[in-house]
């Protein structure tokens, strides 16, 4: 079972997501899928439905997506 990753709010894009693969996850070539967006900011964590990884906000940290 692999750790999740964890972000820091300025590694979110404008939306407050990141895409899998990532280098972030030390992922092989030969391990990539389709690139898929993951909504991070919405609940501080996404799952990859890929390949399971998951992405997580490192506590204390805020997203905050200004409108």
């Amino acid at each position: 079972m692999s750790h999740p990753i964890e972000l820091l709010a300025k590694d979110l894009n404008a939306q407050g997501g990141v895409f899998c693969p990532s280098p972030k996850a030390d992922m092989k070539l030969w391990n990539s899928h389709p690139k898929v967006y993951l909504d991070v900011a919405k609940t501080g964590q996404a799952k990859c439905p890929y390949c399971g990884t998951v992405y997580q906000l490192k506590d204390g940290e805020h997203f905050g997506g200004g409108h």
